[in-house]
């Protein structure tokens, strides 16, 4: 079977829309793919203000912007079409929507773009809210994407993204685990924002840094850490908590910088010798994917701290890994199998999340 998707995501750095047009092939259970056109759409300013200004909304003017998200999504996804030639070539799309709440704990979770108002403009089928079912089933409703990853890249023992937070997949006992590590790109770019930089490029700024030996040991410490698996980082974590902790030390942007790139690598190296069994001497692979690998200082730490396990690191740079993975997120909701996984978010069972609308 041969479904032609388009994905599309937004994530909380208000980076942009992601769009991305793949045929995904499945044959007797094994899945490939091809991406046959991909984009990400900036936002605009008064786009970012509209987003992050999202969470403080009445709750009336709240849906009037998940309405007007839902049309502006589709228009976006129109003009995609248009610009790749793609008329009639799309089964369907899959739309994440972007976060403004995730509750699991109250079993809430809302993801901005309507995908009623995605349908309407673009006369396709919509597959949208894709946490719903999950977090209605007492689960953390993420992470989202190990089912994915484990179908299009079967042949690692682990796979960890950077993105923004670092995340980490693998079978354990012949199930499929999965759980957020700690924050990473959300706070490097902020962090390098500091310096009048989007991004600290390849890693140079934090390369030139010192280590902190005591504010490392700090986050360290913190509490999540020692918290059991399954479990998901809430942005407030990274920005009421982490980057709080960082700039009560007397310590230069660059230093900080550093210290969190290992910050990062410790708690990887820590989530998979959680993961590990153990065998003396065995050797593992791990890819390592996300927006993080292209940040050349963040990787090489990781792959020191991953030395001592017998650990060979696989980088895959794929910058619209997340739409590609929501693509096919989507196409196991259209052949209704389920795609979150009772293991990865501790619902009550494993389900087939997602809303379907066609006009």
């Amino acid at each position: 079977m041969v479904y032609n998707v388009i994905g599309v995501t937004s994530g909380t750095s208000l980076a942009g829309l992601d769009l991305v047009f793949v045929a995904l092939t499945e044959v007797r259970g094994k899945w490939t793919y091809e991406i046959k056109a991909a984009e990400r759409l900036a936002y605009t300013s008064e786009w970012e203000e509209k987003l992050s200004a999202a969470a403080d909304l009445s709750a009336r003017d709240y849906l009037l912007l998940h309405a007007e998200y839902g049309h502006f999504t589709g228009h976006a996804i129109n003009q995609f079409i248009t610009q790749h030639e793609l008329d009639h070539k799309v089964h369907f799309i899959a739309a994440h929507g972007h976060t403004v709440f995730h509750v699991p704990a109250q079993k809430m979770t809302a993801q901005l773009g309507d995908g009623a108002a995605i349908a309407a403009v673009t006369g396709l089928p919509v597959i949208s809210d894709l946490r719903a079912m999950d977090i209605a089933l007492g689960g953390k409703g993420g992470p989202i994407l190990p089912i994915a990853e484990q179908l299009l890249f079967p042949d690692y023992r682990f796979r960890v993204n950077l993105g923004e937070n670092a995340s980490i997949a693998a079978e354990k006992d012949g199930q499929l685990v999965a759980f957020d590590v700690c924050p990473a790109n959300y706070v490097l770019d902020t962090l390098a924002g500091m310096l009048g930089r989007a991004f600290d490029e390849e890693g140079k700024l934090a390369a030139g840094g010192v280590t902190d030996q005591n504010l490392l040991d700090a986050l360290n410490g913190l509490a999540f850490y020692k918290e059991k698996y399954p479990k998901t980082l809430a942005a407030k974590f990274g920005t009421g908590t982490i980057l709080p902790m960082i700039q009560q030390h007397q310590l230069s942007t660059q230093g900080k910088l550093n210290t969190y790139t290992h910050h990062i690598a410790a708690q990887i190296s820590a989530a998979v010798q959680q993961l590990t069994p153990q065998e003396e001497g065995a050797t593992h692979s791990l890819l390592l994917t996300g927006g993080g690998t292209k940040n050349t200082y963040l990787v090489a730490t990781i792959q020191q701290a991953l030395q001592a396990q017998n650990i060979t690191v696989t980088v895959q740079d794929e910058p619209f890994r997340n739409a590609l993975m929501i693509a096919l997120s989507g196409a196991l909701r259209w052949r209704q199998e389920p795609n979150a996984l009772a293991t990865v978010t501790g619902a009550e069972k494993d389900s087939v999340g997602g809303a379907l609308w066609a006009v």
